[in-house]
């Protein structure tokens, strides 16, 4: 049992990465194709999940919502992550005054409800993926740069960080070569949960009108399609619903399994060598 929420998000993320790229070739037709005599067929025959209320296949077009999902999960947090390190670590680093005016714009950052400032932006900006991913970014590197500064504060009074002082190296050589490597393991798990908030962020703004458009497939999209016939068509909603739910399942259990690891092993990373 406590290798179930490794082989489970694990074969989630599996599952999502294989549709995302396999999507043409996964899907049984062409996921915008629009059959108005058959709208609303339930699951079944040709159509194993049914059809929406355009007569689109409700199965094709999951398949291809992995696409966006994945994709606004992956640049997301890798924006964030590279944001939120460079800004913590060197706040942490080399603290004073720097570290006081760049953990003040943090709190500002904070004080805002992340969805409500990402509707905000995208209804500025425009409904757009591009938008999306943009308000998400905006709002995802303050969680990394906390984490990393706290780290870099403890990981800079070190013994091998004093060493490396000792030998010449500077700032900038022991941050990267020495510090950062040792940081990355609560990094690595917040990335995690990051992405799971990020697919359900994007499905709630697609949800809103205000992420992806048609006729582009959004999990977030089908649920909002689907809402006004959840009474005799609720296959419109259940099974984009589910996809959302095994996907952001799976990738927490993944966190909650790396987490639980690393705190067992190495202590979290630069946490275990202040140990």
């Amino acid at each position: 049992m406590r290798r179930f929420p490794v082989l489970f998000g694990g074969g989630v993320l599996g599952l999502l990465a294989l549709s995302a790229l396999l999507a043409p070739w996964l899907s049984p037709v062409d996921p915008t194709s629009i059959d108005l005599p058959n709208r609303l067929l339930g699951p079944g025959g040709a159509h194993l999940l049914g059809q929406d209320a355009l007569g689109r296949d409700i199965l094709s077009r999951i398949i291809h919502g992995a696409r966006v999902s994945l994709f606004v999960g992956v640049v997301t947090v890798s924006v964030s992550v590279t944001l939120g390190c460079l800004i913590g670590a060197v706040a942490g680093y080399r603290g004073g005054w720097l570290d006081e005016v760049l953990m003040r714009v943090v709190d500002v950052f904070l004080a805002f409800p992340g969805i409500l400032l990402a509707i905000a932006l995208t209804a500025v900006l425009g409904p757009s993926l591009n938008n999306v991913i943009l308000a998400l970014c905006i709002m995802g590197w303050v969680g990394y740069a906390r984490i990393v500064r706290g780290q870099v504060l403890l990981a800079r009074e070190l013994t091998f960080v004093e060493a490396a002082r000792a030998t010449g190296c500077s700032g900038p050589r022991i941050l990267l070569r020495h510090i950062l490597p040792n940081v990355m393991a609560p990094v690595l798990v917040e990335a995690t949960f990051g992405m799971a908030g990020a697919i359900i962020a994007e499905a709630g703004l697609s949800f809103l009108g205000l992420g992806t458009q048609p006729p582009t497939p959004s999990w977030g999209a089908m649920l909002a399609e689907g809402a006004d016939y959840i009474l005799f068509a609720p296959h419109l909603t259940i099974f984009p619903g589910a996809a959302i739910l095994l996907t952001v399942l799976g990738i927490n259990l993944l966190g909650d399994a790396l987490r639980d690891r690393l705190q067992g092993g190495t202590g979290g990373g630069v946490l275990g060598e202040a140990k």
